[in-house]
């Protein structure tokens, strides 16, 4: 019997309409727009679909877009200057600069000139350090949309066990410091873990975030465990490309209680985060109460 499988498009369309009523009676009874800010650099086809994506999703949020396209060739200093000129707008909200950036530029000094406050990818050191110490940040959009549908399926969190497979400072760590947040019992494994199919079978929660195709099977899951596939690979077979997940789905959702598909699962639940996050430093910033649900 085929485990629960937690719609990520329907959940991340519930969370834009959230979004979208909170920002309507936030124009409506204080005046105030969100405003998000996008830097794209160069001319890659994958970043500019995600990036036009994200403009119309702001868009239909009732939110204020704002889109800066740069050449190839930008240098540092000037990509640094126009992310401090949207740091002083009171306009703007929330600043996300696509990665990854020109092997020229230094990606961590262009996130940490990013006022912290303003970091709605929450990659920004100030923010990994808040997070990593239980005080309020600006959290990554995909661990963020992860926790939302994991409480959204068990209510509560508190004394479950949670296995993390994924090391990466934009999901694993961030991750698992949610888990702990929420009193789970929080484990990070990763591709050099030993007996890892021993360890992920503790798991009540098991997050795949490795970046390898398919690696988690059936065999390496708790019958009834819940399963967040953040993965996203695309592989060659039987001459078609098409996208997996870091989990054999097939296997794994013959023994898994509830799970999440790819694509369709966590992968929308990214911008519709952004989204919230760039809501969340708005009502931040004009002392305005903070959605309910929509944050860490």
């Amino acid at each position: 019997m085929t485990g629960h499988v937690i719609d990520g498009k329907a959940f991340a369309a519930d969370v834009r309409a959230r979004v979208a009523a909170h920002v309507a009676r936030l124009r409506e009874e204080h005046g105030v727009k969100p405003g998000l800010a996008v830097v794209l650099v160069g001319a890659d086809p994958a970043s500019e679909v995600y990036v036009r994506n994200k403009g119309v999703q702001t868009v239909e949020a009732g939110m204020a877009s704002f889109e800066h396209k740069l050449a190839a060739d930008t240098s540092e200093a000037d990509l640094l200057a126009l992310v401090r000129v949207l740091n002083a707008d009171p306009a703007v909200h929330g600043i996300l600069v696509q990665l990854p950036l020109p092997a020229h530029m230094n990606a961590e000094l262009v996130i940490n000139t990013i006022d912290p406050a303003k970091d709605v990818d929450g990659f920004h050191i100030s923010n990994v350090g808040l997070l990593g110490t239980g005080q309020k940040a600006m959290v990554p959009c995909t661990p963020l949309g992860c926790l939302m549908m994991l409480r959204a399926h068990h209510g509560t969190l508190a004394g479950m066990t949670a296995v993390v497979v994924g090391r990466s400072n934009i999901v694993g760590k961030p991750m698992a410091q949610l888990l702990l947040g929420d009193s789970c019992t929080v484990t990070i494994a990763h591709s050099r873990t030993r007996e890892l199919a021993a360890v992920c079978r503790g798991a009540d929660i098991l997050v795949a975030a490795v970046g390898r195709a398919e690696m988690i099977t059936g065999d390496m899951i708790k019958p009834g465990a819940t399963v967040i596939d953040v993965g996203i690979n695309r592989v060659e077979r039987d001459g078609r490309s098409r996208l997996v997940g870091d989990v054999d789905f097939a296997s794994a959702s013959v023994v898994a209680g509830a799970i999440t598909p790819v694509p369709g699962g966590v992968g929308p639940m990214t911008i519709a985060c952004l989204l919230a996050n760039t809501l969340t430093a708005c009502c931040r910033a004009h002392g305005v109460a903070e959605p309910e649900g929509l944050t860490a």
